[in-house]
């Protein structure tokens, strides 16, 4: 998040320890009476397994592979000799989605939902672009990653969770772990705000980080260990993966730094095209969502024009239930939990209700 005016007398620790646990309480009250207003979606995209192509032209090599084209997105498919999906690609976007070998991911400290998927996000060292199946800097990426158990996306963003256990590089930095979102608010703040935003994923490490710009990250030792949303997220596909960053909203090319430069910039391809902040600017569907797409929120008030909240798509719960991960404040760190609001993005709950677009890197 970001842009928001901080001016809220001060909070003893007791009393934000107890709105803390009231937040908690009031979301599994909101989590057993949510609304039903938008109907659940089973689908995400063409990742149905069957062997349709919507009348969309195919072609299928030597191993019986079959390639197929789909619009909105505009996107290519990638089909084994049974029909069955193994990876889409989207035009304009880095990230692709592989088929590959079940995982379940859980945060029992926070939610009963549990991610059972089969679906693994990786990214690509170019955007794709149509017939970009024939060049040779896919085949060799593909040939490598294909059925790969390496870490993908989702599990890394899961190395930052509550419980994570911490990772360290050969110079001995910590690079994962469980994460906070960021010091408590010690000045107090209006609405409510009981921590500070603005981590970047250079707090949480530790270390200077020079971006491509010429600008110069410089941690600080309050923020050891934080991300806030939109640092998350940079840590995930920025440093984590490779992803060019931007030191800033306005500086350099990449993923810019806050949750409003990264849904109006022009990195990625836009899987719900934002239209506007305001309530009547929802997207009225979101079949077309992806594991790994960016999704964008507009919570308070106060931030104006501004969205102000990022996470990331995770799948379909055991529930059926579409979630999605990010850094919150309430539980002070990256969570698919329900505390502050579930993590649903159908339905009407908070933060289905709050959702205004999405971006595929």
């Amino acid at each position: 998040m970001a842009g928001k005016k901080k001016s809220r007398p001060v909070l003893s620790g007791l009393v934000v320890l107890a709105l803390v646990a009231t937040s908690g309480y009031l979301t599994v009250e909101l989590r057993k009476q949510e609304d039903k207003g938008v109907p659940e979606i089973t689908n995400v995209g063409v990742l149905d397994g069957s062997d349709r192509a919507d009348g969309a032209t195919k072609t299928r090599d030597k191993g019986g592979e079959s390639w197929s084209r789909l619009e909105n997105p505009a996107r290519s498919v990638l089909r084994g000799s049974d029909g069955q999906v193994k990876a889409v690609f989207t035009d304009g976007a880095r990230t692709a989605t592989l088929t590959g070998p079940a995982r379940t991911f859980a945060e029992p400290s926070s939610t009963s939902s549990k991610v059972s998927t089969t679906d693994w996000v990786r990214l690509m060292p170019e955007s794709w672009k149509k017939g970009a199946e024939k060049e040779k800097w896919f085949k060799d990426w593909y040939a490598e990653l294909a059925g790969s158990k390496e870490d993908d996306l989702i599990a890394v963003a899961f190395q930052y969770v509550a419980g994570a256990k911490e990772k360290k590089d050969a110079q001995g930095i910590a690079y994962a772990g469980d994460a906070n979102f960021g010091p408590l608010n010690t000045a107090g703040a209006e609405g409510g705000d009981l921590r500070l935003e603005q981590s970047d994923f250079y707090d949480y490490l530790g270390v200077q980080y020079p971006f491509r710009d010429g600008v110069t990250g410089q941690p600080e030792t309050a923020r050891a260990k934080s991300i806030d949303c939109s640092g998350y997220m940079r840590m995930v596909f920025g440093y984590r993966a490779r992803y060019p960053l931007m030191s800033s909203d306005g500086s350099g090319d990449g993923l810019p730094r806050t949750a409003n430069g990264m849904a109006r910039s022009d990195q990625g391809a836009d899987v719900l095209p934002l239209t506007g902040v305001s309530p009547k600017s929802r997207p009225t569907g979101i079949d077309q969502l992806q594991p790994g797409d960016l999704v964008f929120f507009k919570l308070d008030a106060r931030t104006g024009q501004r969205l102000d909240h990022v996470g990331m798509v995770l799948g379909y719960d055991t529930e059926g239930h579409l979630l999605f991960i990010s850094s919150r404040e309430e539980v002070n760190g990256p969570t698919i939990g329900d505390v502050g609001g579930v993590s649903r993005l159908d339905g009407n709950g908070y933060y289905a209700k709050t959702l205004r677009s999405a971006k595929r890197l």
